[in-house]
C-alpha cells in the first residue's frame, strides 16, 4: 500500500489530530530510517575501525620515500652517471593479519617518487605488456614517422620491493594492533641493497564488545 492510501486510512478511522500524530511520526520514522553522507577532504584523518586505512597508506608512503630519498646510494648514482636513476617498484607483500589494498600502498610511493623530480620512474610489469602489445599495433598501423619501434625502453637501474606486517595483542576489549613496513631497494645491476628502510605504526582500540 502506498503512503499517500495509508495516511488517507487513516484519516477516516480516526480522529483528525490522532490521524496527524500518527502520520508524523510515521514519516519521522522513515526519515529516521534513511542514510547520511558526508563528505569530507580526501587527505583528513580517518580512523573508524582501527585497520590499516588512506592515512597510514599516504603517510607511510611519504615518509619512507622521502627518507630512501635522503640517503647516500642517489649522490652516489648521480656522481657517477651524471644522471637520474629510473626506479620500478615491484612487488610489495601483504603478511599482516588483515587484507591490505597494497596497489594503492605502492600508488602512493610511486606518486612520491615521481613528484619528487630526482628520479625516472620506468612502468610496472602489468603496464608493460599493455604498452609493448600497443607497440606492436603500431608497427602494423602507424605511419613510419609516428611508430615507436621495440628495443628503445629504458632499463630500471633499481627496483623498490617490500612488506607489510602485523601483531595484534588483545585482552577484553582493549586491542593494540601494532605494523610494520619494511622497504628494499636493490640495485638492479649488482644485486645489492643500497637502501633498507622501516616504518611502524602502533594502534590502541578500545571496544565494549571486540572483535577479531
Amino acid at each position: 500500500m502506498k503512503n499517500g492510501h495509508f495516511f488517507t486510512l487513516i484519516k477516516k478511522i480516526m480522529y483528525p489530530g490522532l490521524a496527524a500524530i500518527i502520520a508524523t511520526s510515521l514519516l519521522l520514522g522513515i526519515t529516521a530510517c534513511g542514510t547520511k553522507v558526508t563528505r569530507v577532504k580526501a587527505d583528513s584523518v580517518t580512523d573508524l575501525s582501527g585497520n590499516w586505512n588512506d592515512t597510514d597508506s599516504r603517510l607511510v608512503a611519504n615518509e619512507m620515500i622521502q627518507d630512501a630519498l635522503s640517503r647516500r646510494w642517489l649522490n652516489d648514482f648521480n656522481r657517477k652517471y651524471h644522471k637520474s636513476p629510473a626506479v620500478i617498484v615491484g612487488t610489495v607483500r601483504n603478511l599482516s593479519h588483515e587484507h591490505i589494498n597494497t596497489r594503492t600502498f605502492i600508488a602512493d610511493m610511486e606518486r612520491a617518487l615521481i613528484n619528487s623530480g630526482q628520479v625516472d620512474f620506468v612502468a610496472s610489469r602489468t603496464e608493460r605488456g599493455e604498452i609493448r602489445d600497443e607497440r606492436k599495433d603500431q608497427d602494423l598501423n602507424a605511419s613510419a614517422a609516428t611508430r615507436k619501434a621495440m628495443g628503445q625502453e629504458t632499463g630500471a637501474d633499481f627496483m623498490l620491493t617490500g612488506s607489510i606486517n602485523s601483531i595484534v595483542d588483545a585482552s577484553g576489549g582493549k586491542q593494540v594492533r601494532f605494523y610494520q613496513v619494511d622497504l628494499t631497494l636493490i640495485d638492479m645491476a649488482s644485486n645489492r641493497k643500497v637502501w633498507l628502510g622501516q616504518k611502524k605504526i602502533k594502534k590502541t582500540i578500545e571496544k565494549s564488545s571486540l572483535r577479531l
